[in-house]
């Protein structure tokens, strides 16, 4: 039940909410990365979906580029959190350029069930969003073996050629309900079908959902901080709607229009994996100056994970 008052309206803050392990590896790198060496320090693709951490980190000297021909021969470039395909890896040895890997570790423990499946035989349908930047690296470590899902009905009209050896992998950062329903419907049609020993969408990503689960059962209307193009927080947006409250995307507090939270005793905030925690407290103070007095903290979980620096970054200072 939702949580009433007759005095003060209420800011309920959800944790976990904001950078996981993956996105603080990711954003650690390019800015040690930076401080060790200087600009000009080249990052294929954004490093993480989220324009405010992007702007921080060009203001600071690095340059975001779509393709690795834009970095001239011998340039230091990063990869970003998202991964990239051995295509990608190739060009940049046959470029000479000085390469540091930021794929989440997480993404990385995907590639390397894609090659294994791929090793054993198998064909692969992997379950993500058209066009995401994590699928399109995933996607490239066994092309003629894979296909893309994305959606139950998809399910019905994918062909191969031996049913019973078919496996599955995700995009980490999905809906996990979406996601099940999916799975369940591969196994319907391909009952033999194999997948990994866990579950590949990232723990991050689940424990962002159960919480933006609770947050929304609590709250009168739930802001999600984080970007347009970040498919983590957009499956946060879906997951408190259908807890059938309502919800919205922001990037930042400036974003909210007081009209939306005419007669809300309670506003639910949360913000993706790729979000930046000083956004959370601008979201907060944009809502005490609308007249939401109370803070408090939902918490559904404890995080404590963390990646170690790439060993080449680990290492001397010399590249």
């Amino acid at each position: 039940m939702r949580r009433q008052s007759a005095s003060a309206r209420t800011i309920l803050v959800a944790s976990p909410r904001g950078f996981c392990a993956g996105v603080s590896y990711a954003v650690d790198i390019v800015e040690l990365v930076l401080e060790r060496y200087g600009p000009p320090v080249y990052v294929r693709h954004e490093i993480v979906h989220n324009r405010h951490v992007v702007d921080k980190l060009r203001a600071a000297g690095a340059c975001f580029v779509d393709e690795l021909e834009q970095v001239p021969p011998g340039g230091l470039v990063i990869f970003s959190a998202h991964g990239v395909s051995p295509a990608v890896r190739q060009e940049g040895e046959a470029r000479g350029l000085r390469v540091i890997d930021a794929t989440c570790p997480l993404v990385t423990k995907v590639h390397l069930q894609v090659l294994k499946y791929a090793r054993e035989g198998f064909e692969i349908l992997l379950i993500g969003h058209r066009g995401h930047v994590e699928v399109i690296g995933t996607m490239g470590h066994a092309p003629e073996r894979m296909q893309l899902i994305e959606t139950v009905a998809d399910v019905a009209q994918v062909q191969v050629r031996h049913p019973e050896r078919v496996a599955v992998v995700t995009q980490t950062t999905l809906s996990v309900d979406d996601t099940r329903a999916i799975v369940e419907a591969i196994r319907q049609r391909f009952p033999g079908v194999r997948t990994p020993p866990r579950d590949d969408i990232c723990y991050a990503t689940q424990n962002r959902q159960t919480a933006v689960k609770a947050l929304a059962r609590e709250s009168d209307y739930v802001l999600v901080i984080g970007s347009p193009t970040s498919s983590n927080a957009n499956r946060l947006v879906e997951v408190a709607k259908h807890q059938n409250t309502p919800a919205r995307l922001i990037e930042a507090g400036t974003d909210i229009d007081p009209a939306w939270l005419t007669g809300v005793q309670t506003v639910g905030v949360t913000a993706g994996a790729s979000t930046p925690e000083t956004l959370v407290h601008d979201t907060i103070e944009h809502l005490r100056a609308l007249g939401f007095s109370e803070v408090r903290d939902l918490q559904t979980a404890e995080e404590d994970i963390a990646f170690p620096l790439p060993r080449e970054l680990r290492a001397a200072p010399e590249l």
